[in-house]
């Protein structure tokens, strides 16, 4: 993706991934890798894992979860987005990949998850 590409991607994701937690990063990764993948920041995860067994790092507890959020420039489906003029539809597509990668991180829970099963059951039935 071109930089122009991911400017106007990135508020897309953003919209969907709270700029609080997620860090919205481009990567050329395989095709053949998902479209959306989240990762932790080995820092942060080895910080919050010490500050549960205790040692002295309670703060660390208390710091808001931080998560990259990878965009894979290279999957066909985030082409597709580019490529989309409905807004809707669009908006529509982020929202489910980025769900998608919650979900495969056991992110997604309580009305997000109902919301995203009811979409998704919706896309199905579409096709």
């Amino acid at each position: 993706l071109s930089d122009k590409d991911q400017e106007q991607l990135k508020p897309l994701f953003e919209k969907f991934a709270n700029k609080e937690n997620y860090n919205i990063l481009f990567e050329s990764l395989s095709e053949a890798d998902q479209p959306v993948v989240i990762t932790q920041p080995e820092f942060m995860r080895r910080m919050k894992d010490m500050s549960k067994l205790g040692g002295g790092m309670d703060y660390m507890g208390t710091l808001p979860d931080s998560y990259n959020l990878v965009v894979n420039s290279n999957h066909k489906l985030i082409g597709e987005i580019l490529a989309e003029k409905d807004d809707t539809a669009r908006e529509k597509l982020v929202k489910q990949l980025t769900d998608l990668a919650k979900l495969s991180q056991n992110l997604l829970k309580g009305e997000e998850l109902t919301a995203f099963i009811r979409r998704s059951v919706e896309m199905i039935g579409k096709e």
